[in-house]
């Protein structure tokens, strides 16, 4: 057999593993130090590539954001900041149609602005809105699917873990690709309400609305919510006037999210010791999995099959854009069955290749940019994507009483508001790019 060949056997391979459900990092990993040793017929490669890999992966200053960012969102949540920004948003609408699931929207945004983890923002999100919205009347299906669907705002909304991935591993800004991801971030959270109302509006049973809140207590509980303002314009702000880098400004983050949960009585020594071994559990999580990623792409390298798929999509003749509809039909596929993290890195090897040697009539970085909003949203859409969309399971998990059935129906109104907005950003390339433009 050709090395091309043992590469692109290699992929049922390595979803065979996925499929029986052995980790996604050591799925990669064990793919790759296969393929290696059929390749080279010893294992004096794939060892030698092992010691490579594991110093040129780790030692990438940039990945230092990763546990940075969690430990900021562990400490948001132990802080208070979560149920102040669901009670200061559920005082202005709640009384409107659809008002506390708008409100849990948007509330969901703020979290995402201060936690780059959409299954930390679904799981904690969910455990302050959703004894809400079951109390004013909303039925399972819809409280379930628009907390699962708000909380895939959390790696959207900048700062965001798997942008950072992403930024890595296509060698971009990651700065620039937190700024392009402001509109569609927006965007996608006025989808998302757009959904909401909509669907109250054709089944008015399965809503209620909450009383109206005095203007005073408004703006009582509008102060409440300035440190999650403070930390955000200081690490945004931070970043875009110079005065850290990305990096800093995620430690910029954690100490500030830490100092206010201090302030707030919610950090002691419990807590703190709480915070750092689940961030560093998600971290090692993360790093492994960054890890046996970069083992298999290393094996796919050798075996040139992103080179030769990139030629092959050139020679077909298709429009650019055409070429990346396909793209994104994929990572829709492929969201059915994996996690968000494990197809970036699996996916964006290939893919990127193949979409840098397309012509799309703007320049080389703005089509990065571009692309990886473009997937980022993609793969969002894929944890809340049926059968193994993990926000639905992890909300749906607080809520027993609801069947998963009807927690699927009510989540494709939101899925629906992702492939429009899609298409959109498909169509108006500008609307990601003016902001670094």
């Amino acid at each position: 057999m050709s090395n091309l060949v043992i590469g692109l056997l290699s992929f049922p391979v390595l979803l065979g593993l996925i499929f029986v459900r052995v980790p996604i990092g050591l799925s990669m990993f064990v793919t790759g130090f296969g393929g290696y040793l059929l390749i080279e017929g010893s294992t004096r490669v794939p060892l030698a590539q092992l010691k490579n890999a594991a110093y040129s992966t780790f030692a990438s200053e940039s990945l230092a954001i990763v546990p940075m960012f969690l430990l900021m969102g562990y400490f948001a949540t132990i802080g208070g900041m979560s149920k102040a920004l669901f009670k200061a948003a559920e005082a202005f609408v709640g009384h409107r149609k659809g008002g506390v699931g708008i409100a849990a929207i948007a509330s969901c945004a703020g979290f995402g602005a201060i936690c780059g983890s959409s299954l930390a923002t679904a799981a904690t999100m969910g455990r302050v809105a959703l004894p809400e919205l079951r109390r004013f009347g909303y039925d399972g299906g819809i409280s379930t699917a628009l907390l699962a669907a708000g909380g895939t705002l959390g790696i959207l909304i900048p700062p965001s873990v798997v942008l950072v991935i992403y930024a890595i591993l296509a060698e971009q800004n990651i700065a620039k690709l937190f700024l392009a991801a402001f509109a569609p971030g927006i965007l996608a959270a006025i989808g998302y309400m757009i959904a909401i109302s909509i669907y109250v509006r054709l089944y008015p049973e399965r809503a209620g609305t909450a009383e109206r809140v005095p203007m005073a207590e408004r703006m009582k509980r509008l102060f409440g919510v300035w440190p999650v303002l403070l930390v955000f314009f200081a690490v945004v702000g931070g970043i875009y006037g110079g005065v850290f880098t990305p990096t800093e400004g995620a430690a910029v983050g954690a100490l500030g999210t830490g100092l206010i949960a201090l302030a707030n009585r919610g950090l002691n020594f419990r807590t703190l010791l709480e915070s750092f071994t689940s961030t560093a559990r998600s971290t090692a999580m993360i790093f492994f999995i960054v890890f046996g990623a970069a083992f298999y792409n290393g094996f796919l390298a050798r075996t040139q099959v992103p080179n030769a798929l990139s030629e092959w999509v050139v020679s077909l003749g298709l429009a650019p854009v055409a070429v990346l509809v396909l793209i994104l039909v994929i990572y829709l596929l492929l969201g059915c069955v994996m996690d968000s993290l494990s197809m970036i890195l699996l996916t964006i090897p290939i893919f990127f290749p193949m979409i840098m040697a397309l012509d799309f009539g703007m320049p080389s970085e703005h089509v990065a940019i571009w692309f990886g909003i473009l997937v980022l949203i993609v793969v969002e859409t894929g944890l809340i994507t049926p059968p193994v969309g993990m926000n639905l399971f992890i909300i749906n998990a607080m809520d027993r009483m609801t069947p998963m059935t009807h927690t699927y129906k009510a989540v494709a109104w939101f899925v629906l508001s992702d492939l429009i907005r899609v298409g959109i950003l498909i169509a108006f390339p500008a609307i990601t790019l003016f902001l670094i433009s």
